[in-house]
């Protein structure tokens, strides 16, 4: 009985008591994560290379 009641209950809450984003306020945040993923990846690859020259460099002397 408990567990019926409690599905009940965040149904209810979903339905009624959350405020989901609008199509526009969703389009917008999944363009921000987009874009912003994408500047990470880049600077993470730009860090990678420049080690990867650096180190490369490093262990061609010794």
């Amino acid at each position: 009985m408990q567990m019926k009641k409690y599905i009940l209950e965040s149904i209810q809450e979903l339905r009624d008591k959350v405020t989901w984003p609008t199509w526009v306020q969703l389009q917008s945040s999944t363009i921000l994560v987009a874009i912003s993923s994408v500047i990470i990846a880049l600077i993470i690859s730009l860090m990678d290379l420049g080690f990867d020259t650096i180190l490369g460099e490093f262990y061609t002397i010794f």
